[in-house]
This record gives structure tokens, C-alpha cells and sequence, in this order.
């Protein structure tokens, strides 16, 4: 992955666009730090596509709370302290 300032980015657009088409996604600082990435759209479309949006799971029929509770028999409780 290149990286590019945002300057040099602007400065030469195509040749930007161009890198990030042959190359792959193409990093752009600002001020030194890593701000953005630019990356082809079919590259785009994949990486969105593969997860539902929020308003898709609310929708969805199934539930998806699997992952929100621990399985029966694995909580620990604490030892009550005598007085």
C-alpha cells in the first residue's frame, strides 16, 4: 500500500486514482497521520456488501443474541462473606 500526503494526492489526482486501480488501496496522511484510504469500488462494494446494515439485522426475522449472554453453567458467583 503507497502512501501519499494529501497535497501530493491533490496535486496529482489521476496518477492517484490510476495507483489505487493497478496497485491497490492507496493510504493519504494529513499532517503526518493516516486519515483515508482510497480503494477501487469493486474492492468497495465487496467490503460493504459482506456485512448487513444496522437497519437489515433490527429487521431480520432471526435473532441474533447469541453473542450478547454467556452460555447456562459458565457464570461465577461470589462467595458470601460470613458476618
Amino acid at each position: 500500500m503507497a502512501i501519499w500526503r494529501v497535497q501530493e494526492a491533490k496535486a496529482r489526482f489521476s496518477e492517484f486514482v490510476r495507483a489505487s486501480l493497478t496497485q491497490g488501496p492507496q493510504v493519504v496522511t494529513l499532517r503526518g497521520v493516516e486519515t483515508a484510504v482510497l480503494v477501487p469500488i469493486t474492492e468497495w462494494r465487496r467490503l460493504t456488501a459482506a456485512r448487513p446494515s444496522l437497519k437489515e439485522l433490527l429487521l431480520a426475522e432471526q435473532g441474533r443474541t447469541e453473542a450478547l449472554a454467556l452460555p447456562r453453567g459458565k457464570l461465577h458467583r461470589r462467595a458470601t462473606a460470613a458476618f
